[in-house]
């Protein structure tokens, strides 16, 4: 996503809050916006997320008012988040443009986990459990993308968001 905002000076991606720890590269702020479960779940009542859901054992969300300033402001708005965020997503915003990345294969997927070290092995068992299901949705989505080289599914998603590129509309 970086990559992808570096190249689009209009494009903004949207921080997600989560209840989970941040991992020893990560940034506050930056990558996530890491709260206490508590606080995930006063967003959750007051309808402050765009969409949220529990993966992996933590919450996961998106702000809702963060969004809907950037669509105003022009921004093209780019989501990084799960099937069930996307889906919710298409409930609240018809319009949006829902972009599934995938990996070559569960293998190389699994040797990326591996060599990120951020995980357990239990942590990305569960991972890749989620990856089979989520992989079953992968046909619901506007575009797929196979993640197979960095450089050229950079450039096709750049394309793809400059196509459908209407300001007030997300791809996700």
């Amino acid at each position: 996503m970086a990559r992808l905002v570096s190249q689009m000076p209009d494009a903004w991606v949207s921080v997600s809050v989560t209840t989970r720890a941040p991992r020893t590269t990560e940034r506050a702020g930056i990558d996530y916006s890491f709260v206490t479960k508590d606080e995930f779940d006063r967003l959750v009542k007051a309808d402050g997320l765009l969409e949220w859901a529990e993966v992996h054992g933590c919450c996961y969300g998106t702000p809702r008012k963060t969004v809907e300033d950037k669509m105003l402001a022009g921004k093209q708005v780019i989501l990084e988040i799960d099937v069930q965020g996307a889906f919710q997503v298409r409930q609240k915003l018809p319009q949006a443009h829902l972009v599934f990345i995938e990996p070559p294969s569960m293998d190389e997927l699994e040797r990326r986990l591996r060599q990120r070290g951020t995980e357990t092995p239990e942590e990305i068992g569960k991972r890749l459990r989620t990856a089979h299901q989520e992989l079953a949705h992968k046909a619901e989505y506007d575009f797929r993308l196979m993640n197979d080289d960095l450089d050229e599914a950079c450039r096709r998603l750049a394309a793809y968001v400059d196509e459908k590129a209407e300001r007030e509309t997300p791809v996700i």
